[in-house]
Parts: structure tokens; sequence; C-alpha cells
């Protein structure tokens, strides 16, 4: 009984609680960020991430063009240098 209140008493001052462990702290997901893609060289010089293939899509003036499907940023498909 004497066990019991003393564990009360020491329970009720507020610094004396168990603190459950911190949360472990883990750096940026890199998991999400790069999985299944592969970097290529745009038209442009950029340094672009694409997850799809590359595939050649017909130009109106009658040329071939190598482009880059799925990629991160603004632009879906993106024309790579040859």
């Amino acid at each position: 009984m004497k066990t019991l209140l003393l564990g009360m008493a020491l329970f009720s001052i507020p610094g004396f609680r168990v603190a459950p462990p911190p949360a472990r702290v883990t750096g940026p997901v890199r998991s999400q960020m790069h999985r299944g893609g592969r970097w290529y060289l745009a038209e442009n010089g950029h340094a672009v991430y694409c997850r799809g293939p590359v595939i050649t899509v017909n130009l109106v003036d009658g040329g071939l063009r190598r482009v880059a499907t799925y990629c991160q940023g603004e632009h879906p498909l993106v024309p790579l240098r040859d």
C-alpha cells in the first residue's frame, strides 16, 4: 500500500513522469524521390529525371525526335540531346 501511495505521489509531480522515447527523426525520403527512373540530358542542356521510357515521335516537318516521358517538373515530355 505504501508503494502504491509513493508511486502515485511521485507521478503527480509534473517533471517526474516517464516520457516516451522521442520519435526517430529520419532524413528526407529518398525512396520516393528516385524510384525506377533515370537521369537524361535534355536538349536545353539540363539534366532531367524521368520515369517513363524514351520514345521517338514524328515532327510536323517529317523529322524524328527522341523524348523522355513521365519527367519531373513542368514538362511531362522532354526532348533529349542526341
